[in-house]
């Protein structure tokens, strides 16, 4: 392997890692390298954000100089075929960046666009094509390219193309490629479709596994799952998103399971004062470049999506995931959450789950338990309740001492902060209700929780808190009463300032983090100031 970035190929890929601050190569780039360079077929199985981008796309840029000029009427040298229009944009991005040195040019092809200037630039010839299958076909079947040149396949997210069911035209265009081109196929996860799509397009290949065959979250995101009902969602939304305004970096993706939740919660959001933005399949392409252009920017902070954006979304600072709607499997949550803690960053993610995601407690269970992440005692319960009770398997269970089980100890940590403040005087204190703890001990339990880094007594785990961290500041703003709806109207009014020292409990973020900076103008000082909307496409 190469552990630094001193052989990947010649030096003008030295020189352009060393422009781009690239100062050693991931793991799955430091495997890569040499095999790709080396002309054999290859098979990387690496997460999202591990670098595997830039582990086929640098040995593309040196086969390409090692190939002859393209002549008119030549297509690309070097195909990518990619899930999603958004993936396939990103690529493209980092094929420029690295390729304008060698003066290699590539572009991009998906649907949803015009065809227009993605015909002018394969008609002008271009090295490197990245391209979605369906428009791909089109263009090849209305002789607008063709692929007689190309010699360097890859298959970026494999496993995402069979799903969304593109694998009779992945068969189609590869039919169409000469046969003695070098392939790499890469993949988060190894089932037996990309087995099998393996053996059927690769010759004597050689795989390379990054971390665990079966897929995984990052271990760089802190995991925080708060178990609540639906209708109390959106109020706990709106506490959490006033302290992560008021964090210094607080770029946030916010995941809806609907396109018109997607809009109502844009759209109200919005009316309050968050600098919010929204993405999802019904918006149109120009639409979509704009508003990840805003949201990359920084202009607007908060991206609403459904899971359209879950995959191939690649921002670099993304630091908070909120899931606000639980996604269908397990799989669709460590895609949720790996858009943030890209590279080697850490991140955190959020998730509100109610009793209706009673089917994926188990497999979320068993992801956090992988992720060696504090598990919140309410989602365990949840667990036992669709079981009938007892029986489970988590790994913290069947200890006989409170010092052997994580869980039991942050819920006493709970119970310490509570009594502390005496039960806690605002609305959220009665949330709590008499219950009895797990090894039959009588607790407290809440409807909703949280975690933070490190507990009270520095033990080096993460310490369960409970749900008044998080309305601690609304409470008072509303004045205790009935009406949620109320709070959700005067968030726009709310002082920015963080909330006073004290020996109680304190809010999520103050845990976590350093202590809030101002609100930023975001709270109480008009409304945000958006860049105008992108002009409708020309018919």
């Amino acid at each position: 392997p190469n552990k630094k970035y001193g052989n990947p190929g010649d030096q003008y890929v030295i020189d352009v890692l060393m422009q781009q601050h690239f100062k050693e190569p991931t793991a799955i780039q430091a495997q890569g390298f040499p095999l790709a360079l080396s002309g054999r077929d290859m098979v990387g199985i690496a997460q999202t954000g591990s670098g595997k981008t830039l582990a086929y796309l640098l040995p593309a840029i040196v086969h390409i100089n090692h190939q002859p000029y393209l002549e008119r009427g030549d297509g690309p040298i070097c195909l990518v075929l990619a899930p999603t229009r958004e993936l396939a944009q990103q690529v493209q991005q980092v094929a420029y960046d690295y390729g304008k040195s060698s003066r290699i040019k590539s572009t991009c092809v998906y649907g949803g666009a015009p065809k227009g200037p993605q015909i002018r630039d394969l008609e002008r010839g271009v090295e490197i094509c990245i391209a979605t299958p369906g428009r791909l076909i089109d263009f090849l079947e209305a002789g607008k390219t063709n692929l007689r040149r190309c010699t360097y396949l890859v298959l970026d997210e494999a496993d995402r193309m069979l799903d969304m069911g593109f694998e009779p035209q992945i068969r189609k265009i590869v039919d169409q490629i000469r046969p003695d081109r070098q392939t790499l196929m890469w993949s988060a996860t190894w089932p037996k479709e990309v087995r099998q799509l393996a053996e059927d397009f690769l010759r004597d290949y050689v795989q390379i596994n990054v971390g665990a065959l079966e897929l995984s979250a990052n271990h760089n995101i802190l995991q925080i799952v708060d178990v609540c009902s639906e209708n109390e969602k959106e109020n706990k939304l709106l506490q959490l998103m006033e302290e992560i305004m008021a964090e210094k970096e607080n770029k946030t993706i916010i995941f809806v399971e609907t396109k018109k939740r997607c809009d109502d919660l844009t759209r109200r959001m919005r009316r309050d004062g968050w600098p919010a933005m929204c993405i999802h399949g019904d918006k149109s392409q120009p639409e979509r470049d704009w508003v990840l252009t805003e949201f990359r920017s920084g202009k607007a902070p908060i991206l609403i999506a459904t899971d359209v954006a879950s995959r191939g979304l690649d921002v670099e600072d993304v630091k908070f995931v909120i899931n606000y709607d639980y996604p269908n499997s397990s799989e669709d949550y460590i895609h949720r959450i790996g858009r943030t803690a890209r590279s080697t960053n850490k991140g955190t993610a959020y998730t509100f789950f109610t009793p209706g995601n009673l089917r994926q407690a188990r497999e979320l269970v068993r992801v956090l338990e992988e992720a060696r992440q504090a598990i919140n005692p309410k989602l365990l319960q949840l667990l036992d309740s669709g079981r009938g009770g007892g029986g489970g398997r988590s790994r913290f269970r069947g200890s006989g001492s409170n010092a052997d089980n994580p869980n039991l100890m942050y819920q006493e940590e709970c119970d310490r902060r509570m009594r502390s403040v005496g039960g806690g005087g605002d609305r959220s204190s009665s949330s709590y209700r008499d219950g009895r703890s797990r090894d039959g001990r009588d607790t407290y339990s809440s409807n909703s929780g949280s975690y933070n880094n490190s507990s009270g007594g520095g033990n080096g785990y993460q310490s369960y808190a409970g749900s008044n961290q998080y309305s601690s500041r609304g409470s008072s703003q509303s004045g205790g009463g009935p009406d949620q709806g109320s709070q959700f109207g005067n968030m726009a009014n709310r002082s920015g300032n963080p909330p006073p020292p004290s020996s109680g409990p304190q809010p999520l973020m103050a845990q976590q983090f350093p202590p809030p900076q101002p609100m930023m103008g975001f709270m109480g000082q008009g409304p945000y100031q958006f860049s105008p909307p992108p002009p409708p496409p020309r018919k």
